[in-house]
């Protein structure tokens, strides 16, 4: 049974990404430093800003043959009031984990001389954005995806990405009405995405996709393009 690893799966996109690789028979990991109720496949608490546990709590898990990045973090904060603390946060869970992760899994995916591993990143990383950390961490994260793309290629590894839009999460519940307003200006479908609409694209990537497929970002967005 091949195993996966969600990053942020206690809620929104991770919790959906669970159930729908568990629904298709699949090992699921899941990770999260605060779960809440519900839990899809085996529990993980860890708190991905603890950088130097990262490889040693994965070892742990044994074989995994797919790896999601799903966890994030977002601050609604004026561009020039945002604190050390808070910087210092989104920087280590949306980007340094991220790579720490990709970094512990690979010696084995290399070995197989197989495995995948999906970043999530945002519509945020097109534009500049008002929260100005989240946005860099997240055009960051889809350079990150090329670069590895292209240093674990050569043996079998695949290295893709999603860019969500604006989707029913409860980091998308947190924005204030205005700022909602005006992404919803520019999405054909008149709605929000729906978490289980991203997971199903985390799913392809991260258990169907063509081999060829790799180094792509797959944008999930309804047209919501920075304009």
């Amino acid at each position: 049974m091949p195993a996966v690893l969600v990053t942020g799966a206690g809620r929104g996109i991770g919790l959906a990404t669970a159930k729908a690789f568990l629904k298709e028979g699949w090992k699921v990991l899941s990770l999260d430093k605060q779960f809440g109720r519900e839990v899809a496949g085996e529990r993980v608490d860890f708190d991905l800003q603890d950088l130097s546990g990262i490889a040693k709590r994965v070892a742990a898990l044994g074989e995994i043959h797919t790896l999601v990045n799903n966890a994030g973090v977002l601050y609604c904060e004026p561009y020039d009031a945002i604190p050390e603390a808070h910087a210092a946060e989104i920087l280590t869970v949306n980007l340094r984990a991220p790579v720490a992760l990709i970094e512990a899994v690979a010696p084995q995916m290399r070995k197989r001389r197989s495995g995948r591993i999906v970043n999530v990143g945002s519509v945020a990383a097109f534009t500049g954005h008002p929260d100005l950390w989240y946005g860099a961490t997240k055009a960051a994260l889809l350079n990150i995806t090329k670069s590895y793309a292209s240093h674990l290629g050569k043996d079998g590894v695949l290295v893709n990405a999603v860019a969500p839009g604006p989707t029913l999460t409860d980091m998308y519940e947190q924005l204030p009405q205005s700022r909602k307003d005006g992404v919803m200006k520019s999405v054909h479908a008149g709605r929000a995405c729906t978490p289980e609409e991203v997971a199903r694209v985390i799913l392809w990537l991260g258990s169907a996709s063509p081999d060829y497929v790799s180094g792509s970002t797959v944008d999930v967005n309804s047209g919501s393009y920075p304009r």
